[in-house]
């Protein structure tokens, strides 16, 4: 009885890909407006009944393409962050492999990023409807920061990994910006980036500036 379940939902989980890889292909090519649930399921060989019973409408299909790009980085950086190491190392890593990840859709991106970035938009990364999506990628940075060898300020620490979230939501909005071949001054971005944050992450257990640290810190979690 086991064998039938397992393979309905393989074909399940195969509908679904489709189904995500047709709509990032409309959204790219005449964008998110004019894309409906109707042409995705048309353009993907399905009734739109079936394109309905797995994502009801065109935002939960673009949360699970947040989804889909996050589980891709996790795959991507999984075995170079398996052992500990200095916490820049880490972070280059996981920026280096979400870059890498992402470059492929670098047309589709900026296509929706009206709506993405529009106040109270389910596109939102800061959405709740996004949760899913922002919880996997804040989930590599808390591998980066828990397995870095560096000694990190143990206050620091408990926000560190979504302050990172927050510097590669800047990232990624400079990345859909970037037109240079190949998005190359996002990698130039990411290659003095790191070394930055990795030494403002050392001042951070300077004595003398502890305390600059904390009311940082403190305003930082009454804004959040």
């Amino acid at each position: 009885m086991a064998e039938p379940a397992t393979s309905e939902t393989g074909r399940g989980e195969q509908t679904k890909r489709l189904i995500v890889q047709t709509a990032v292909r409309l959204f790219r090519d005449q964008g998110y407006d004019k894309t409906t649930m109707r042409g995705i399921a048309q353009a993907a060989g399905l009734s739109v009944g079936n394109a309905y019973y797995y994502f009801p409408s065109k935002d939960h299909l673009v949360q699970e393409f947040y989804g889909t790009i996050q589980e891709e980085a996790v795959a991507a950086c999984a075995d170079r962050l398996a052992a500990a190491g200095p916490f820049d190392e880490r972070l280059r890593v996981a920026w280096t492999s979400l870059v890498q990840v992402m470059r492929p859709y670098h047309a589709f991106a900026g296509r929706f990023i009206k709506t993405a970035v529009e106040p109270g938009s389910p596109l939102s990364p800061f959405s709740a409807e996004s949760a899913p999506a922002r919880e996997r990628a804040m989930g590599i940075l808390r591998d980066v920061v828990e397995g870095s060898t560096t000694k990190i300020d143990p206050e620091l620490r408990v926000d560190l990994p979504e302050l990172l979230w927050l510097c590669q939501m800047g990232l990624t909005l400079y990345w859909v910006h970037d037109m240079s071949p190949d998005q190359a001054k996002t990698d130039l971005l990411v290659d003095r980036a790191v070394p930055l944050i990795d030494r403002l992450v050392a001042l951070a257990r300077v004595p003398g500036l502890r305390s600059v640290n904390r009311e940082a810190l403190k305003l930082y979690r009454m804004l959040r």
